[in-house]
């Protein structure tokens, strides 16, 4: 069956729409004429699922509201959900299915950059209008994506710098051995040279690993002013509470702890004392938009009371809806092609992660956005605060590869190596 979101339902039913979506019944039946089809692939379960559930959640969140306010165009939309279970293959065969039977009129999907990569073919074969939400290595010039996640560069270029000024120019990076970390630990080689620092050891870890002994030591040994992290997954989260065993009190930047996989809240104290996450989003952001009353994070937890968190991604996914919403509505109409061209004439919105007063946008020729980010420090008991905030675009398309979708169709992904000779 299709799934249309009914505030009453979610009130008397508790999680019956997503323990529907788990068991792939939202792949039975068809889908009215009259409405307006999404398919939402986001992971439900498997190693993917403690980050990829909030974005589901908050999927639904942005499509109920919008429903009980008159829907688009006065269309109602419907959506589609089965869980990909954190598999790439699954994701290419229900990706396959959005459009095929489904015909969706956009899609919503991964959490990965090996999944994006995995549909992403697929995607521009059949070109359908595909919004990418993680913050990810960046890059991805491509007609068909609007991959709206901060990229290294923004999230690296928030927190690297404030580091090196408040700490000082020695760097030592550690990073998940996969095409994300390698591609940031290529940004970080290329932001501490713009910032007069110099990374002086580098370690790849396998997704495997979970023991850090020996990088702990070859760390303290280098005595680097403070440590930039990209590690990721269940497996590299037992760095942090190793490092505090081990009496590691350098400062850490990351653009993936807290933020995504809340580890300040999951760990006990003081694993992530004095890290800080270079974010466009995380649930304790100050602005009045996240906490006011009737503010984001009230919405979420009201729709979504057991939910245990409410991450970066999320937010994504949240405010992308709007921005698809925003399209349509001046296009006037859901045909791909034009809405594309909708979002492309910087479609703006007002962000959670942004002040009042402000609204985050979509750049016309990369579909990246220009995000508030945020610096957020946990300290020795958890406790998170802002301590920088502003406005960071995305340059790397835009300016150094003149990537320009609004005169020239692309569907490439670009890295620093391209263009920096540091990053080599």
């Amino acid at each position: 069956m299709t799934k249309r979101v009914d505030r009453r339902k979610f009130l008397a039913g508790g999680a019956s729409i997503a323990t529907a979506g788990l068991a792939g019944c939202a792949l039975m039946g068809g889908g009215s004429s009259d409405t307006i089809k999404l398919g939402i692939l986001e992971d439900q379960s498997g190693n993917f699922a403690l980050v990829g559930s909030p974005k589901h959640k908050a999927s639904l969140l942005a499509i109920e509201e919008i429903n009980n306010d008159g829907g688009i165009n006065g269309q109602q939309i419907e959506y589609y959900d089965p869980d990909p279970q954190s598999s790439n293959d699954r994701y290419l065969e229900l990706t396959r299915r959005m459009v095929q039977q489904r015909d969706v009129d956009a899609l919503w999907a991964g959490y990965s950059s090996a999944t994006r990569e995995t549909i992403r073919p697929y995607i521009d074969q059949q070109d359908q209008l595909y919004f990418y939400t993680t913050q990810y290595e960046g890059g991805v010039c491509d007609k068909n994506v609007f991959a709206v996640g901060p990229t290294a560069r923004q999230q690296l270029g928030s927190v690297l710098p404030y580091l090196v000024e408040e700490y000082g120019p020695r760097i030592y990076t550690i990073a998940a051995d996969y095409n994300f970390g390698q591609l940031s630990a290529d940004w970080v080689k290329v932001l501490a040279d713009e910032n007069d620092a110099e990374v002086i050891g580098e370690e790849f870890i396998p997704l495997s690993n979970s023991q850090f002994s020996s990088t702990i030591n070859r760390i303290q040994d280098a005595d680097p002013d403070f440590v930039m992290s990209m590690l990721v997954g269940q497996n590299h989260t037992s760095f942090y509470e190793q490092k505090a065993s081990a009496g590691l009190d350098i400062p850490i930047g990351t653009s993936t702890a807290m933020a995504q996989g809340y580890e300040h809240l999951r760990l006990d104290p003081p694993a992530m004392a004095n890290i800080y996450a270079g974010v466009n989003y995380m649930q304790e952001i100050p602005t009045n938009r996240n906490t006011r009353d009737g503010g984001f994070v009230d919405r979420y937890y009201d729709m979504w009371p057991d939910a245990p968190y409410l991450n970066e991604e999320a937010e994504n996914n949240y405010f992308s809806i709007y921005m698809y919403k925003r399209a349509v509505e001046q296009a006037g109409t859901t045909d791909q092609e034009e809405v594309k061209a909708a979002l492309e004439s910087g479609i703006t919105y007002p962000a959670p992660e942004a002040p009042d007063g402000e609204e985050i946008k979509l750049v016309p020729e990369t579909h990246h956005v220009n995000h508030h980010m945020w610096v957020m420090r946990a300290d020795e008991n958890h406790n998170v605060e802002a301590v920088d905030d502003r406005v960071i675009d995305e340059t790397f398309l835009k300016d150094t590869v003149g990537c320009d979708l609004t005169s020239k169709d692309e569907e490439k992904q670009y890295t620093p190596q391209d263009y920096y000779e540091e990053a080599g």
